[in-house]
């Protein structure tokens, strides 16, 4: 499977789960699932989101996956992104089969009961090609568009 996910620096749903993401991520290899992240923000009118924040953002965190800057915005807006996080699981065959939260927060703070929500997700499509059939949305941020742009 693949794990397609749209963050950015700035965010504060990001900035709580990330730890989650990076941890999940790195757990999720063992099953065959490989991740990449993407910011699509205006970096211009949001610079902690800019490129070289970016580069310094995924150091901080440990990083074990890419981390693309979609500097026109077309890759958010071809996958319908509208928030940060905003997670797609695809199965080996490239369908998706989750578009859901890391996991509840409350208070801007994870809720850490067992394994998060993306990771079961994925590690359940990595084993049956199917997602769950409840999923609860990410919740964050909206990409930040530029020139105003809504999707």
């Amino acid at each position: 499977g693949t794990l397609v996910m749209f963050i950015c620096n700035h965010c504060p749903y990001v900035k709580a789960v990330i730890k989650d993401i990076v941890e999940d991520c790195k757990n999720l290899e063992t099953f065959g699932i490989k991740a990449i992240a993407i910011s699509s923000n205006d970096a211009v009118n949001y610079p902690e989101d800019s490129f070289e924040n970016m580069i310094k953002f995924s150091k901080e965190y440990n990083f074990t996956f890419p981390y693309l800057f979609d500097e026109t915005q077309s890759v958010a807006k071809n996958y319908n992104a509208v928030c940060t996080p905003d997670f797609f699981g695809f199965n080996g065959n490239l369908e998706l089969q989750y578009r859901g939260r890391i996991r509840e927060l409350k208070d801007l703070k994870p809720v850490k009961e067992g394994e998060s929500d993306l990771f079961k997700a994925m590690k359940q499509i990595s084993e049956t090609g199917k997602g769950p059939k409840e999923q609860i949305p990410s919740l964050g941020c909206s990409i930040k568009w530029l020139d105003s742009q809504c999707i």
